[in-house]
């Protein structure tokens, strides 16, 4: 990097002047972390902002976020295995896989595990113990980069509770084996507060492994303890200091695998026995600072650092076909210990060979090959957020320094499967002979952002520069020994500027227009020459409306992309010989509506809430290209993105009595293409149009106590979820859970 020696010395004296980001006791802390400190804050940010407090979270009491982020309009989301325990989420037509595409923040920290160099969220905070969700799109993002277009997903932690000692323990348990445990305790000192937390839920899978019986579930634990240490209220510089350390892990029998059409419509919650043997296995730590200092009533300065350390072994199927032996009846292996077989991958033929041998295994022997997907993953840094009050102008000025690093040492395990269907170990593959490679970024982020408030009028300005230096270190399949010489040795040196402007104009007491214009941005890959930035201008035009209990706004967006880019992962459907290659697109426009209203009914003592989101997008490639990914494929111009579906809409009706509600959420996606087109939809190559029902009530038995009753999928809908793997991924069926919640 071009400039980032010299400012390493100033950033690291920094770190030790004033330690990290921001805490309070309970409210207080919550403030230093959000994005936009209360939900009035809200109605005043010129772009869609949307806050999800811990009332909008328990309503439905979901463990799976992306079920979450449905009622934030100009969110897609991409199901995958029906939990949501590897989100894929997008905003605003920038794709959703692996929500590379979109800045996730926990307690404004990136969560992802490498989010410069390998930015694919395979690790994502548990929603589920989650106090508040933040999502917040256009102009004002360009503050939480690096990545712009989209926007930027901040997910709130329990906060340090205000009293001397308070708590809750929160236990579900449901169909398919689910199991939900969830307890906190925590209190508030004169100098030093703290509060511990403990997550739990698993489940035994809703899918079955055909002719085996083997598990498709998961279990994913997660721990989270916070010390803050505070001054006086009255010292001369007011301080608080706080510890927030934090670990999580997960093993879950997740595939890649899918089904065919046929097997699809004939059982869709059917696993190939091919699948037998994946498993996720993962582990997270996480260590964060948090420092804030009243410097005066002017200036406040909060600063954060934070380390993180995500390991995975994705041990899934990789490629299937029938075995060549010799005379003896013994597997051919050649010099490389290879197959002696053309080798057919999940997304060209793999899946059609596991189908037809679970159907009638003629005395065949299959070979299944399962790959060890083994990734450690680091990410460090440190930022700080200087906030200056000059009266009329609220000025903010920031920097990051941020480090990671992804390294990849994996092998391949060759099998056998028989008509008994077991799987047996023919050969162990060698650690690192697979893949080989290390992927890391450095980067320094600056940014100044000034809101100017004059009569009714609310301007805003911004600009963020981001120089960074993202490389890849990438040894010949085969070798192990990282003293050999390199295959690759490649680093982009990127620097880039990023303005924005936006503006907010009070009518009167109840409707605001507001408006902006924005620069977006996102970072090459690592390892490709061709690789290049980004870049797109983002406008967005709307309204915003409140008064007494309705509130409605309607926000119009255009992202025009000088060049939109892929990355060609796995998880994109793309082989081997692709996997790390980014496809440059060009230029691609992205339009759409977004509106949210809502509305609160009262007759006699119930309450009746409704809520309607909704999200029109029209997507367009400008340039015609060829590319390895199964989503975008030959593209020619004028064709629609896929997995962007036209019309989303969601509907939200409760009633709320004295000791309890009930609530209906009905949410409409419309059909959408998996691969790049245009004019009629094709089959095999788009996804049909569903409504998905889903359910609560909650009756409070005491002014501590509780019981809740969930019904996900209330109507049973059975309904295709993804292509993306080269097969058919099915959503979640209908799930009953049955909950208690006991408060101290």
């Amino acid at each position: 990097m071009r400039i980032l020696s010299s400012f390493q010395p100033a950033l690291i004296a920094l770190s030790v002047f004033s330690a990290i980001s921001s805490a309070a006791v309970a409210d207080d802390d919550m403030e230093h972390l959000t994005i936009f400190g209360n939900a009035q804050a809200v109605n005043d940010i010129p772009g869609s902002a949307h806050m999800l407090s811990q009332a909008d979270l328990e309503k439905f009491d979901f463990t799976d976020i992306m079920r979450t982020l449905t009622s934030v309009p100009g969110v897609y989301v991409l199901e995958e295995d029906g939990y949501g325990l590897r989100p894929n989420i997008g905003m605003r037509g920038t794709g959703q896989n692996r929500s590379e595409k979109v800045t996730i923040m926990e307690d404004g920290v990136l969560a992802a595990p490498a989010p410069y160099s390998a930015p694919s969220a395979y690790y994502f905070p548990t929603a589920g113990r989650m106090q508040q969700v933040e999502v917040l799109k256009g102009t004002s993002s360009a503050m939480y980069g690096p990545r712009t277009t989209g926007g930027v997903i901040n997910m709130l932690s329990r906060a340090i509770p205000e009293q001397a000692l308070a708590g809750q323990v929160n236990l579900s348990a449901g169909e398919d084996g689910f199991g939900k445990a969830h307890a906190y305790v925590g209190g508030a000192g004169k100098n030093v507060s703290s509060v511990f937390e403990v997550f739990r839920y698993q489940a035994d899978g809703f899918k079955n492994v055909n002719h085996t019986g083997a598990d498709t579930g998961f279990v994913k634990n997660d721990i989270m303890a916070k010390v803050l240490i505070n001054s006086d209220t009255d010292a001369k510089y007011y301080q608080e200091l706080e510890f927030k350390l934090k670990y999580s892990d997960e093993d879950s029998d997740e595939t890649y695998m899918g089904l065919t059409e046929a097997d699809f419509k004939a059982n869709p919650y059917s696993r190939y026995s091919a699948s037998q043997l994946d498993n996720m296995d993962t582990s997270h730590k996480q260590l964060q600072v948090n420092h804030h200092i009243q410097l005066s009533e002017r200036f406040t300065l909060g600063t954060t650092a934070y380390y993180n350390e995500f390991s995975r072994n994705w041990y899934k199927t990789s490629s299937v076909g029938a075995w060549a032996t010799d005379e003896n009846g013994a597997y051919i292996f050649d010099e490389n210990n290879e197959h002696v077989v053309e080798k057919s991958s999940l997304s060209g033929g793999g899946i059609d060979k596991a189908a037809a041998f679970d159907q009638n295994a003629n005395n065949e022997v299959l070979y299944v090959d399962v790959k060890a997907n083994s990734r450690d993953y680091e990410s460090k840094g440190i930022q700080t957020v200087l906030d200056a009050d000059f009266g009329a102008h609220q000025v903010k000025f920031g920097a990051r320094y941020h480090e990671d690093e992804m390294d990849r040492f994996q092998w391949v395990d060759n099998y056998s499967m028989d008509n008994s269907y077991e799987m047996t170990l023919i050969q162990a593959g060698i650690h690192g002979t697979d893949s080989n490679r290390i992927d890391s970024a450095q980067a320094l982020a600056l940014f100044i952002h000034d809101e100017y408030t004059f009569g009714d009028f609310i301007i805003n300005a911004g600009l963020r520069y981001e120089d960074m230096t993202i490389s890849r270190k990438d040894w010949d399949k085969g070798v192990i020994d990282r003293n050999q010489p390199l295959k690759k040795d490649v680093s982009n040196d990127v620097d880039v500027l990023l303005p924005s402007l936006a503006v907010t104009y009070r009518v009167n007491e109840d409707l605001i227009i507001i408006g902006g214009v924005q620069k977006g941005f996102a970072p090459p890959a690592p390892g490709n020459d061709k690789a290049e930035n980004e870049e797109s201008i983002n406008y967005e035009l709307g309204l915003r409306f409140s008064q007494d209990a309705l509130r409605a706004e309607a926000l119009f967006f255009y992202s025009d992309y000088e060049n939109m880019h892929g990355n060609c992962t796995a998880s994109q459907g793309c082989d081997d010989d692709n996997i790390g290659n980014q496809y440059n697109a060009g230029e691609v426009k992205v339009s759409g509506l977004e509106m949210k209203a809502g509305y609160e009914f009262a007759a006699g003592a119930l309450t009746f809430p409704v809520d309607v989101t909704y999200t029109f997008t029209d997507t367009e490639f400008q340039n015609a290209f060829e590319s390895g990914l199964d989503t975008w494929a030959n593209v020619a111009s004028g064709d629609e993105l896929p997995y962007v579906p036209e019309n989303q809409l969601q509907v939200s009706v409760g009633v709320v009595g004295e000791k309890w509600r009930g609530d209906m959420l009905v949410r409409y996606m419309d059909e959408m293409r998996t691969t790049a087109g245009q004019g009629a939809f094709v089959s095999g190559q788009s996804i049909d149009s569903r409504t998905v029902v889903d359910m609560a009530a909650h009756y409070s038995i005491a002014d501590n106590q509780e019981i809740t009753f969930n019904v996900d999928n209330l109507l049973d809908k059975e309904y295709m979820s993804t292509r993306t793997h080269g097969s058919i991924m099915v959503g979640k069926p209908r799930s009953v859970t049955l909950g208690y919640k006991y408060s101290f």
